[in-house]
């Protein structure tokens, strides 16, 4: 029996609203099987919780995982846990705690679909923790010939294959490593001193770390600092003051939304997310842009931001931006990871939804940070084509190589992926 086309939905929008999908249809498999069937009948996108800002997940016709509702399964022996690709890490993460199982590291916010997250190199905070992507070990997908394959960490097409962008296939489930559940605090500083800030001393404060600025004033609004197990918390840090109660990134919005303060600790999911998977995440209707530096980078690019939000882009930078962060994540292996080769800063912006207004400030943002060795976050709202990609990732030719074996008709391309994985020749008159 073939996949039942009355399942399929109109295309909707990115979670924000910011960008339209054109798609004809959204198809909602049951099996992997029917995946295939799909991939072999034409071209497809797959689709996450459509936690992007930009039309990555955008094509012809689009694949959800949502129908594919399969147990995770644990192994004890291995440490590890196989997963439907369309589960939300909010989902997963009690679903290990309640068997004494955790994660190493969550992103920001919980609502997150695993192999959206792992397949755009999206990552939380920590100077010693790698991005979701790491603990990937294994995963499956549907190939651009419909047909199913299994790849482990240690095969020689595995470090090209986590984070993909979805361009060699639907992933339908994924490998990750597991350790024993633990928990965790978290302690907000508020109004640290920028002329008293370093931001290593700042980072190893915790095991993960966040600022929140916007890049204006002689102080950083917040810093928040998570620790794992019971942990004391110094009255100040870095000049900066102990927050007495719960407050939200942005410090003008109820902290409702987000995981509880002030040194409670509490169980590792509830506490690594800075908001609650049960409400809105973030501020709701946004942009968001990030770009990730080489960690040495950091206090040049720090200045730099300083100077714009200080000088003729004042006024429009504080017009659009809502609240800027900036984490630390370990270097890794994987070829399109933004992490790839190098210790990194993720200086990410949240910004009010405004397309165009976003779009023009952008060139200013990467004028300052792009000569720094800055990568776009794949998700994000940015600028870059493949031409000027190529030249930031050492695998990135082969990863178009590999891209060729696994999907050798173009199941998988998109108006995105040409403009950012596609190097065209450049014809130059006589």
């Amino acid at each position: 029996m073939g996949y039942d086309f009355s399942l399929d939905t109109p295309a909707g929008t990115t979670w924000s609203g910011s960008h339209s999908y054109t798609a004809a249809a959204v198809h909602h498999p049951r099996t992997v099987e029917e995946v295939a069937e799909l991939v072999r009948r034409g071209p497809v996108r797959a689709i996450g919780t459509g936690h992007t800002f930009n039309l990555l997940a955008d094509g012809p016709e689009q694949l959800s995982l949502d129908a594919l509702k399969d147990e995770p399964v644990l192994n004890p022996t291995t440490r590890s846990v196989t997963v439907p690709g369309g589960m939300r890490y909010g989902e997963l993460a009690v679903w290990l705690d309640n068997r004494g199982w955790a994660l190493h590291n969550l992103a920001s916010l919980p609502h997150i679909s695993v192999a959206e997250a792992v397949a755009t190199g999206t990552h939380g905070s920590g100077n010693n923790l790698g991005s979701l992507a790491t603990a990937v070990a294994g995963l499956e997908l549907v190939d651009g010939r419909g047909e199913l394959v299994q790849l482990e960490r240690g095969d020689v097409d595995f470090p090209g294959a986590v984070v993909s962008l979805g361009a060699l296939g639907v992933v339908t489930s994924l490998t990750l490593d597991v350790e024993p559940t633990y928990q965790v605090s978290q302690m907000v500083y508020h109004d640290v001193p920028w002329d008293r800030f370093d931001y290593d001393e700042a980072t190893e404060a915790g095991d993960s770390v966040s600022l929140f600025t916007s890049w204006t004033g002689d102080v950083i609004p917040s810093v928040w600092v998570k620790r794992r197990g019971e942990a004391r918390y110094p009255t100040t840090l870095l000049g900066g003051w102990r927050q007495i109660t719960d407050v939200h990134p942005t410090r003008t919005q109820s902290a409702e939304n987000t995981t509880p303060q002030c040194g409670v600790p509490g169980p590792w999911h509830e506490r690594l997310a800075h908001f609650r998977l049960g409400f809105t995440p973030s501020t709701g209707a946004e942009l968001q842009t990030e770009y990730l530096l080489p960690r040495d980078a950091a206090p040049a690019a720090f200045a730099a931001l300083r100077q714009l939000g200080e000088g003729n882009l004042s006024a429009e930078l504080a017009r659009l931006l809502i609240i800027s962060e900036v984490r630390s994540v370990a270097a890794d292996d994987l070829w399109l990871s933004g992490a790839y080769g190098r210790p990194t800063v993720g200086i990410h912006l949240t910004w009010h939804l405004d397309v165009p207004g976003v779009t023009a400030l952008l060139p200013h943002l990467d004028a300052v940070l792009l000569p720094l060795g800055a990568r776009p976050h794949w998700g994000k709202l940015h600028l870059q084509t493949a031409a000027e990609l190529a030249p930031l990732y050492p695998h990135f030719s082969d990863f178009h190589v590999m891209r060729g074996r696994f999907d050798p008709t173009g199941r998988f391309s998109s108006s995105y992926l040409d403009v950012c994985l596609s190097i065209r020749p450049v014809t130059v008159s006589p």
